[in-house]
């Protein structure tokens, strides 16, 4: 890893904030990947009404996980595993 040093960042998902530091060459992917998510905690709401956030966002993971296994063509490098590792330890850390 370069010598870069993390950014702070404001995400949103679901309906709850948080505050999280990346790298600065990964905040394009890290939008993408919250723009996907939240617009598919939307469809979900649409789909089953009724729930609460927690089970939307619960859908949520166990949709993308099934996308990645389905699509042996979807291909994560090391680096975007470590970011999303480490995203996950600082969302864990805030919750």
């Amino acid at each position: 890893m370069a010598n870069e040093e993390l950014i702070p960042l404001n995400i949103v998902i679901g309906d709850r904030n948080y505050r999280i530091k990346i790298l600065p060459a990964d905040e394009e992917m890290v939008r993408k990947t919250l723009k996907t998510i939240n617009e598919k905690i939307i469809e979900f709401k649409t789909q089953f009404a009724g729930k609460d956030m927690q089970d939307y966002i619960s859908m949520v993971l166990i949709w993308h996980a099934t996308q990645l296994k389905e699509n042996k063509s979807v291909s994560i490098s090391n680096d975007l595993m470590d970011s999303l590792l480490k995203m996950e330890k600082q969302l864990d850390e805030v919750i």
